[in-house]
């Protein structure tokens, strides 16, 4: 049974699936409004410390990264239309061989060029993100976002994290105007 979850809510997936070794993370949207151009989003996550910022610039997994340095953290690939309804991009987390030094995983999503083609989430429609148990098939949380988000290129859509010896998952809904370059400075990423 699927926990669906509030903004800042969380949930405990190691009490939902106690046997939980493999999450795929999965995000989707729909466009509600064209400008022309075709919408490309694109789903990254970010390995982070203790200290909440990333722990290399190898640890920000994208479509032009596609596996973090351990190989726990893998991008099944870069969806570059999307908004069919289902999932539109797939982020696999192998919890088992998640480095220690790794205290959570932020998921994130960008308009590619969403400037120079006029393009913010206020034009997407039923963006969610769920987390899926890869053993099973289920799905253990969902956060559907429901704001209004007129100016932002980007967003965190949630994070999944380490607490004590269980993994959790939060959902976040954060917008960034600045997009994927903003998200990436506040954690760490150096984007030269």
């Amino acid at each position: 049974m699927s926990v669906s979850l509030a903004k800042g809510g969380n949930v405990s997936l190691t009490k939902e699936a106690p046997n939980l070794t493999s999450v795929t993370v999965a995000l989707g949207w729909q466009v509600r409004a064209s400008t022309g151009a075709d919408y490309d989003l694109d789903a990254s996550a970010l390995a982070l410390g203790a200290n909440h910022k990333i722990l290399s610039d190898a640890h920000f997994v994208f479509f032009n990264n596609l596996r973090s340095p351990d190989g726990s953290i893998e991008h099944l690939g870069d969806n570059l239309v999307g908004g069919e309804g289902g999932d539109d991009e797939q982020i696999n987390v192998d919890l088992v061989a998640v480095p220690p030094n790794v205290n959570s995983v932020v998921f994130a999503v960008s308009i590619y060029d969403a400037d120079n083609r006029r393009q913010s989430f206020g034009q997407v429609r039923n963006a969610f993100i769920r987390v899926v148990d890869r053993n099973t098939g289920s799905e253990l949380a969902r956060f559907d976002l429901t704001e209004e988000a007129s100016t932002e290129t980007a967003m965190v859509f949630g994070e999944l994290y380490r607490y004590n010896s269980e993994w959790k998952f939060r959902a976040i809904g954060q917008g960034y105007a600045s997009g994927l370059r903003g998200i990436a400075l506040d954690f760490g990423v150096n984007v030269g």
